[in-house]
């Protein structure tokens, strides 16, 4: 994969307990970014593909069986 450089303003307080993270999961800053954001895509790519299944569902409606008709009346499905 090629990488390309970026320059980035982040808080000091953040920046600082940034790198300790860093440091206890055994990666660099720029590793934690890379995994964060990497994370942070595949779920938006996720709920987008939800997203398109569900609007090709409704379009398509769902088969309840009864070819579009309801065969009952609200008394029928009222009844006590």
């Amino acid at each position: 994969m090629e990488k390309q450089n970026v320059t980035l303003s982040i808080p000091k307080d953040l920046l600082r307990e940034a790198k300790h993270l860093a440091v206890d999961q055994g990666t660099s800053i720029s590793g934690l970014l890379v995994d964060v954001l990497q994370e942070r895509v595949r779920r938006f790519k996720e709920r987008r593909r939800a997203a398109r299944r569900q609007r090709a569902l409704m379009r398509r409606g769902l088969n309840l069986g009864t070819q579009g008709k309801a065969t009952w009346t609200r008394d029928d499905l009222h009844a006590r």
